[in-house]
């Protein structure tokens, strides 16, 4: 009686060794998971942080810029302005000038004089005005051209820098899953010899404890297959919200370079406008000189 007593407690006591040193493991593997979720946030969010402040000082040096044509554009108005304005003050004198002229000369040689220098007159006009037309239409493509230039070799840019985010991130992926299959392996590996460890051990007990050893060893195997389970789901779930992130940015980059595009095109037309307001302004200054 006493020594069934004995191997009874020995039995137990094993039991609860193995069950005991099972959680620690499990407890352990918890831990680094936990562990590395933790670091892998981390990154994550200097990254993102890295990415607001590079926003927003894109957005102030672009409301400044912004301020800073506008001031520019109102300069440049009071300018045009000033000069409408002596342009029609000569104007005016000008035909004072060429009424008084025409009340003071009634002589019928004077009036075909003036009608023929009239009429050279409206011809250069109609000359300069056609060159002129000639010259801004030259200027306007040859100016389109260098903004579809420049606008390609922005747009190349761009996708450039767009692979090579994409590549980054992609290299960062691959790496995380070496490291845990590296991982996987390892902890099978140490498994593996935990369980030759045991079956070496399981082989000097008796054949009246073979029974029970099959019953412990079937709800070990289950309680690792659960925990694979769970090391799998946990790793899918990593997986997902990398690429949500991932996706979220690559939406964020498109819209900002569609924006730029319409403020580069916009800012592009207002350049075009005023250039050919003051090709305007000089030709009636020509005309009225």
């Amino acid at each position: 009686r006493c020594f069934y007593d004995q191997k009874v407690l020995q039995k137990t006591f094993g039991e609860w060794k193995e069950s005991w040193t099972v959680c620690r493991e499990r407890e352990l593997s918890l831990g680094a998971d936990s562990r590395y979720r933790h670091s892998l946030q981390h990154l994550i969010f200097k990254a993102w942080r890295a990415y607001v402040c590079q926003q927003q000082g894109k957005r102030s040096k672009y409301y400044v810029a912004e301020s800073h044509a506008k001031k520019q554009r109102l300069l440049r108005t009071w300018q045009h302005w000033l000069v409408y304005v002596d342009v029609k003050r000569t104007k005016h004198v000008m035909h004072s000038v060429a009424l008084a002229f025409r009340e003071r000369s009634c002589l019928r040689m004077s009036w075909a004089v003036w009608r023929r220098r009239h009429y050279q007159n409206c011809t250069g006009h109609k000359m300069s005005i056609l060159a002129l037309q000639h010259w801004a239409q030259s200027l306007q493509s040859r100016a389109w051209l260098q903004w579809r230039e420049l606008y390609l070799h922005s747009q190349n840019d761009k996708q450039k820098e767009t692979r090579a985010v994409t590549h980054h991130q992609h290299r960062v992926l691959k790496r995380c899953m070496e490291a845990w299959l590296g991982y996987l392996n390892l902890h099978r590996a140490k498994k593996l010899q935990n369980e030759l460890a045991q079956e070496h051990h399981r082989s000097r007990i008796v054949q009246q404890y073979f029974s029970d050893w099959r019953l412990s060893w079937e709800c070990r195997r289950r309680m690792h297959a659960h925990r694979k389970d769970i090391e799998k789901l946990a790793a899918r779930i990593a997986l997902w919200r990398v690429f949500a992130h991932w996706k979220h940015y690559v939406v964020l980059c498109v819209e900002e370079t569609r924006q730029c595009g319409l403020a580069e095109k916009h800012y592009k037309y207002h350049l075009l406008v005023r250039a050919l307001l003051h090709v305007r302004w000089q030709r009636l200054w020509r005309e009225f000189r």
